[in-house]
């Protein structure tokens, strides 16, 4: 059985193999990098609304599972 993946694990693997800095991606989503910075160290978690703005940036698309 496949491990199911949570938002959390989906934003950090696009964040971590972007190759982009986390000021890039701060500059193009308008996220403040201080609280990417605390997401990528897990000392943080996001509100739902910059949840969007990452998905939007990574052209990620939510999906009904099963």
């Amino acid at each position: 059985m496949r491990k199911k993946q949570t938002m959390t694990s989906v934003l950090l693997k696009n964040i971590n193999e972007s190759g982009q800095s986390l000021y890039a991606i701060s500059k193009a989503t308008g996220i403040h990098k201080t609280a990417l910075g605390r997401f990528v160290a897990g000392k943080q978690s996001l509100r739902l609304d910059i949840a969007d703005k990452l998905a939007v940036h990574f052209g990620l698309v939510l999906k009904k599972g099963r």
